[in-house]
Order: structure tokens, then C-alpha cells, then sequence
């Protein structure tokens, strides 16, 4: 039966009309009737009742679908060197159960190191020694000296050995001029090492600390090498209680071992990109804190304190 009546030349239907743009369609016994209404260059078709929407016009709709759209920032990801601002290494908040990182320094007035030098010829004397002043610094004392030689005689240490009659072409730790022609065995004079790993300086060499302007023979000229004495080096181990051990690459922790103490344990690494500070403490076995204590001044990048890709850091507690 058909569900529509009719009143006159106007037919109504029961069926729900679908709605267009711009039109009305409706279903009138089973057949589609459409019925465009005219609505200018802006329209829209209303439900009877309907609010009439805000009108836009087609060059505005144009003028939105023209627009280039705008990206998205892109975020900014830390990487193990991209940041062009390094930053201090902190360490995490300390466990109370967790003692902090300490290295003791050599008690003062410990003797590292004494022994005489003597010039092939017997021309010049005296006697050194150096001594621990209780702060990992060193100082070098020479007692004793003696001379013939009408010039000014000096001392340096110096790591690899020359030979008497070369010249001295660097001085290194432990430089002082001794002073000249003596008739008596001069006072005690010392000065700082300035370093507070010694143990690499091998050679005492004595030189000629006459000027270039004097008239002397050429073995006794300036800068001129007069005697070269063997140094051996007895710095006890300073007590400390960060004990280093390599573990082997970690995630996060993929440098190398470049050095090693005398002991045998790792000295010297070389950070890899990527490496994090917290990943490379736990490979050799002790705390972020105890990484920043052997590194005075250590830098990283990033949120997650990547260390600075081809750095050398320190792992050997008596080197600090």
C-alpha cells in the first residue's frame, strides 16, 4: 500500500526527504522527486526550522584551499655530538649508604725519590731530593752543590735521556739554577715538580746555564749537557676508594681502553659516539660520581649527558 497521499496537485510523503546541497530530494511513492532550489552564488538547503549558516563566500573558499599549509616543527633530538653547548657533568643524587669518592694524597714530607750527582770529571757535586708536600703536589731539593766550572750550573728533569756534551734543547720539571764557582758546599735550594705524577721523569740532566754571549769552550758552553743521572721514583699508592675494573663494551659504553696504570688496569679510554656517562661508570664498575671526581671539569651534551665523542678521560686514581 502506498504509504504517500495526495491533496490536490501536491503530493506529501511519510518518507524522511534527504537533503542536499542545494537541493531537496525526496521519495514520493517509490519515485525520487528533486526539487532545486536557487540560492545565488551562496547557498545551502535548510530542514525547515534549520539556523541559516555564517554565508562564505567562493573567493574566500578559494583563497583557504590556495594557502600552503604550515609543517610541524621539527623536534630537536640530542645527539652524542650535535650539541654546540656542552655542559658540566653532574652526577645523580647520592644513595646515604654510598660513600663519596675520595683519594688521598701522599703524606707531606714523604721522600719519593733521592740520590748524588756527580760530572764525568768530578767538576760539579750535589745531592737531590724530592719530597711529598701533602696536597698531590711534589717538590725537588738539592743540597750540597759543588763546583769548579767558571760558569753557572743549572738542573732539570726531563723524561728521556741525553748524553753529556749534547745540547739541552727543553727543560722540563724541576728546573733551578744551582749557581757558580763554589768554595764551599752552597745551602739547600728546592723548587715544585709541578706535576703530581713524577713517576715518568727519568733522567736528572745538569747543564751549562752560561749565557750565549760568554767566551768558553764549547763543552762547557750554553745549554751544554755536563752530567746525566738515572731517577728512580718510590710514590706509594694513595689510598682511595674508587677501584676501577673493565667489564668489556656495553651498550652506551662502546670506546676503547687506550692506556693502562702500571698495574695493569685501565688508565686512559677513548669515549665512543654515544657513550653516556652513567653507561661508561657502570662498565668499569664505579659510580657516575666517581667519573666526574677522576675528571676535573668533565663536559657532556644532551639530557642523558653523552660524554664528547673522541675525549680521553681518566679511569686511574693516581692521576688525578
Amino acid at each position: 500500500m502506498d504509504d504517500s497521499t495526495t491533496t490536490g496537485s501536491t503530493t506529501t510523503s511519510t518518507e524522511a526527504p534527504l537533503r542536499g546541497r542545494g537541493r531537496v530530494i525526496a521519495i514520493v511513492g517509490g519515485v525520487v522527486a528533486v526539487a532545486t532550489i536557487a540560492i545565488g552564488a551562496v547557498g545551502w538547503a535548510l530542514w525547515p526550522g534549520e539556523a541559516e549558516p555564517t554565508p562564505v563566500s567562493t573567493a574566500t573558499r578559494t583563497a583557504q584551499a590556495l594557502a600552503p599549509s604550515t609543517p610541524s616543527p621539527t623536534p630537536t633530538v640530542a645527539t652524542a655530538t650535535g650539541s654546540p653547548t656542552p655542559r658540566p657533568a653532574t652526577a645523580p643524587p647520592a644513595d646515604p649508604a654510598v660513600p663519596a669518592p675520595f683519594v688521598t694524597p701522599v703524606a707531606a714530607g714523604t721522600v719519593v725519590s733521592e740520590g748524588d750527582v756527580r760530572s764525568p770529571k768530578g767538576s760539579v757535586a750535589y745531592h737531590w731530593r724530592a719530597t711529598a708536600n701533602g696536597d698531590d703536589t711534589f717538590s725537588m731539593e738539592y743540597s750540597g752543590f759543588t763546583s769548579t766550572l767558571p760558569v753557572p750550573v743549572g738542573a732539570t728533569l726531563i723524561e728521556i735521556a741525553p748524553s753529556v756534551g749534547d745540547g739541552l734543547t727543553a727543560h722540563g720539571p724541576g728546573d733551578l739554577q744551582l749557581g757558580g764557582p763554589t768554595t764551599e758546599p752552597a745551602l739547600a735550594t728546592s723548587t715544585l715538580l709541578g706535576t703530581s705524577t713524577p713517576g715518568y721523569l727519568g733522567t736528572l740532566v745538569t747543564y751549562s746555564a752560561a749565557t750565549d754571549g760568554a767566551d768558553l769552550p764549547v763543552e762547557i758552553g750554553p745549554e751544554k749537557v755536563l752530567a746525566v743521572t738515572p731517577v728512580t721514583w718510590s710514590v706509594p699508592g694513595r689510598q682511595t676508594n674508587i677501584v676501577v675494573a673493565d667489564s668489556g663494551s656495553a651498550d652506551l659504553a662502546t670506546g676503547t681502553v687506550v692506556s693502562s696504570t702500571p698495574a695493569g688496569g685501565p688508565r686512559g679510554y677513548l669515549v665512543a659516539a654515544g657513550d653516556t656517562i652513567d653507561a661508561v661508570a657502570a662498565r668499569f664498575g664505579i659510580t657516575p660520581a666517581a667519573l666526574i671526581y677522576l675528571n676535573a671539569g668533565l663536559l657532556v651534551t644532551g639530557d642523558q649527558q653523552y660524554l664528547i665523542y673522541g675525549n680521553t678521560i681518566n679511569l686511574d686514581p693516581d692521576s688525578v
